[in-house]
């Protein structure tokens, strides 16, 4: 079996592509080759088959077919640019979340029109991608209504993947992941950069700014079940779902003052105290119409595991991260 990971290099296609490398196969099957690409040319973790790394632009049609070529089963479409990113530079949101989606289109469409069964295509959406702020605790069948290009950009971009798969060019799971916390590393440009900064930079003993409320909530998951996720709709019988590729999956609603008591637990009163209030509006107004709860019944029906605690995404963290973060610091 042949893998495609675009965005190879952040931090969930470099979590999947360890976690492949270390399975060797994917439901059931032998992985023969995986292909993990990006920006610049990922690094290969160890793997018992060949890696290919390549660097290129994603919205570039040629450069997307050579990441995706004849004999791939599987594509996993992680490359993005984030959410207050694509809201402060409209052309370029426009260019990588909507362009370079449709270069992964046309790519799958041609192994298809080759005689190949349509690939599978992981597509990373958002909570982004709807509307409805603090107050939504939002059903299977609710309508997305972005208030932001990011999600915008994503919205669209599930039609055209499902769309495409009604035509047979390939065979869309889209995956609407919640804040995806604690992201290892340092701050980003997402706008939901903070949900993960005010965990992790006390873990670091480090001072962060919180620019929300502490009863502010949010709908998260960890970088862990992110990656289950996507293995189970890698493999997952797509069939069930029918003409509705979206699925919301069962994510963790928390508020800030949860996070900063399991943080407290954790680490101590001390890190806790690391947190500063500062509000900023620009952030809040973003982050704010995001939803921050669904039902999630269909993502549970399909099989999609359900995210565990706060004190769990925290244990995951200092498990999994912490010693790489302190070290990518100079720590």
């Amino acid at each position: 079996m042949r893998i495609t990971i675009l965005g190879g290099g952040g931090f969930l296609g470099r979590k999947l592509a360890v976690r492949l490398a270390a399975d060797g196969t994917l439901g059931g099957r032998p992985i023969t080759e995986l292909t993990l690409f990006d920006l610049a040319a990922p690094t290969a973790p160890a793997a018992p088959f060949p890696i290919r790394c390549l660097g290129g632009d994603v919205a570039d049609p040629a450069t997307v077919r050579q990441a995706i070529p004849p004999g791939t089963e599987v594509v996993v479409h992680l490359a993005a640019v984030v959410s207050a990113q694509a809201e402060a530079d409209y052309d370029l949101g426009m260019r990588v979340n909507l362009q370079g989606t449709l270069a992964v289109l046309e790519a799958c469409r041609a192994l298809a029109a080759s005689g190949a069964p349509p690939p599978r295509v992981i597509f990373t959406s958002s909570v982004a991608s709807f509307g409805g702020g603090q107050d939504a605790n939002l059903p299977d069948d609710a309508r997305q209504l972005p208030g932001n290009s990011y999600g915008a950009e994503k919205a669209v971009a599930e039609l055209l993947l499902q769309d495409a798969s009604r035509k047979g060019f390939l065979d869309a799971v889209s995956i609407r992941l919640p804040t995806v916390i604690i992201r290892p590393g340092r701050p980003n440009k997402a706008a939901s950069s903070f949900v993960s900064g005010i965990l992790r930079e006390p873990l670091l003993g480090l001072e962060t700014e919180l620019p929300v409320p502490e009863d502010f909530s949010v709908w998260v998951c960890s970088p862990r079940q992110a990656v289950a996720w996507f293995l189970h709709a890698m493999a997952m019988d797509t069939a069930p779902l029918g003409l509705d590729r979206g699925i919301n999956p069962p994510g963790l609603s928390v508020t800030v003052q949860a996070m900063l008591d399991g943080l407290a637990r954790a680490a101590g009163p001390a890190a806790r105290a690391l947190v500063r209030a500062s509000p900023d509006p620009a952030v809040a107004a973003i982050v704010g119409g995001w939803p921050a709860s669904f039902t999630a019944e269909r993502g549970r029906r399909l099989g999609f595991t359900e995210q565990p605690g706060i004190d769990a995404i925290i244990a995951a963290f200092l498990a999994d991260d912490l010693p790489a973060t302190k070290a990518e610091r100079g720590m």
